[in-house]
Order: C-alpha cells, then structure tokens, then sequence
C-alpha cells in the first residue's frame, strides 16, 4: 500500500529538511513499520550549497528496513525549473524526495537525471511521473536499462518487500553521448557521458552556479567501490576528473561534500591494489577461486560491506585483466 501523504518539516536552507514517514497506514494494517536510517525523521535533505540538496542514502544493502534507500541522491533548483539527480532505490524514497522539494520550491521538475543503471540510484523515478518531466541518462542506459531491469525489479522484490510495488523501469528520454548542457533558468548544469568505468554508462553532473559536482558511483567513500564495468577504464577516468575545478562534491556512496580532489584517493588505491595483485595472481596461474580467496584481503577493515562486494570485485577484475596483452 502507498501513501500519498506527507507531513515535512521546513528548516532553514544549510541545515536539513526533514519528511516524516510515509508508511504509516501500511505499519498499522499489517504490523510491519520498515524505516529509513531508525527513526520518524529519517529522510532529511541539506543545502551544501546554494540550491543544491542532498539526501545521504545509509551505508546497507537494500533491505525492508532501509526501503533501498541506499544511495546519494537530490537535486538542483534553478530559476525556471529544478533537475532531480538519481531517485533511490524504490518509489517510496522516491515519494519522500519529490515531497522535499515540494516544500523547498514551488518551481517544477523537469529533470530527472539518472547517474548510471543500478537499482539503487533509479527506481524512485516512478514517484516523478506525474510532473512529466524529460529523464536524462547516458547514452548507453537504455540499453543497460532494457537488459537488467526485470532482473533488478525481482531483487527489489526479494530484498526490499511489498512496500516497492509501483517501482518501475523508465527508459531516459534524452540520452547524453558526450557532453550535454541543461539550463534550468540562471543555472545551467553540464552532463558528461564517461567511457566505462564504475559502468558503462557513467554520467556526472556539474553545476557551474556553484562548481558542484555530482560523481555519483565514479566515487564511494566508506562504501567499498563497486567494479561493474572496467577496472582499468575506472582508473582510467580517475586521473581525469581532478581536472574539473569544483568547490563541492557529491559521492555516490559515503559523506557529502568530502575535500577535493582528496577524496578520490582512498577508491584510487583500492582500485590500484586490485589491478595489481589480480595481475600478479595471474601471473601465478592462481584459478579464479584461488585469487577470489587471496587478492586484496589487507583492505578489509578500511571499507564498509567488504564482504558483500570485495570478491564480486576479485571476480570482475579477473575476467577483464585475464586475457590483456601483457605490457
């Protein structure tokens, strides 16, 4: 059951904006409350700068506690209209973020920008549907999209529960293959399109206003990166984005607003060891088993969910670096 009404409470912009529960008649029906981060003031939003919001996701798996509320997610006010950058992992965070912008602006959405394909950072697009605005991806999410989606609506089903029903799979209506500009009234954001990396359809956000980046999954802090697209392509586009002159940053995973260009170094040297000793495993004739066991266990106490995503890691990285040209 979905609940349409919200009660959200308005602070002033630099602190947070907090959305009350929205599952409150489905907890008294059916005895099962599911949170957001353990308590009624769980959703909030903060200003890192000006006209640019930012919900922290909590640093889990998606699960009926969290409703998938697992990821970085927010958006940009303009002057005519305001572009949403990732949505969350169901509709019911979804619904709790197009409440908190009700309360902040009276301008419409008429974006919604999805950073990359995985579940926890699009399946709240469907709580937008009704503001009809343009959803904005890479040029290769809809493909990515097409082959994953029904595979990711039954996880959100198995892991997350009842309450995501409505979530839905929305193809991008406009597709960024380079670089491509948005203006949304004294504002204007710059999509970039990356080559593969976290995935192969990595998107950033750069909001010139406030030289705001958004890296979304191109960056975790705390949350132990996620190879699901090239490892080395990865790295790749990691000695590039300290080039962008930004002032804020927004990770996928971990604290906004961490210091610049800084904060990309602790993924860098996981990534690096990962390139390293998988190579060196195969370089030993080590079976795939045996590096997933071996490779990159000194990293375990400096990443949150190490166990959930580091040999998935192991795994990736061996299939990619198995049969490269050695150097």
């Amino acid at each position: 059951m979905r609940i349409e009404k919200l009660t959200v409470k308005i602070i002033p912009t630099q602190t947070l904006v907090s959305a009350s529960r929205m599952a409150t008649v489905f907890c008294l029906l059916f005895a099962a409350c599911p949170t957001l981060a353990g308590d009624d003031d769980a959703f909030t939003v903060r200003e890192i700068a000006p006209g640019v919001y930012v919900h922290s996701g909590v640093q889990e798996e998606s699960s009926p506690q969290n409703l998938g509320d697992i990821a970085n997610i927010g958006f940009i006010v303009g002057a005519k209209c305001v572009a949403v950058i990732d949505t969350g992992g169901s509709i019911v965070v979804g619904e709790r973020l197009r409440q908190a912008i009700k309360n902040i602006t009276r301008v419409p959405v008429c974006y919604v920008i999805n950073t990359h394909v995985h579940p926890d950072h699009i399946f709240g697009n469907a709580a937008f549907k009704e503001d009809h605005p343009v959803f904005v991806g890479h040029d290769k999410l809809p493909a990515a999209m097409a082959a994953r989606g029904g595979n990711y609506l039954n996880a959100l089903k198995r892991d997350v529960g009842a309450a995501t029903q409505g979530s839905e799979i929305f193809l991008p209506t406009l597709t960024v293959k380079d670089v491509l500009e948005l203006d949304l009234g004294g504002r204007r954001l710059t999509l970039k399109a990356w080559r593969t990396a976290h995935t192969d359809n990595d998107l950033t956000v750069f909001d010139e206003k406030t030289q705001t980046l958004w890296l979304a999954d191109l960056l975790f802090t705390g949350h132990i990166p996620v190879v699901d697209g090239s490892l080395k392509g990865w790295l790749g586009v990691l000695k590039e984005i300290p080039g962008i002159k930004a002032r804020h940053l927004i990770p996928g995973h971990g604290q906004p607003d961490p210091p610049w260009p800084q904060a990309l170094q602790g993924e860098s040297d996981y990534l690096n060891i990962l390139l390293r000793e998988v190579r060196e495993a195969i370089k030993r004739r080590q079976t795939l088993q045996q590096a997933v066991d071996t490779v990159g266990l000194s990293q375990r106490d400096h990443w949150l969910l190490f166990d959930s995503f580091h040999r998935r890691n192991v795994t990736a990285a061996y299939a990619e670096l198995e049969w490269e040209d050695d150097d």
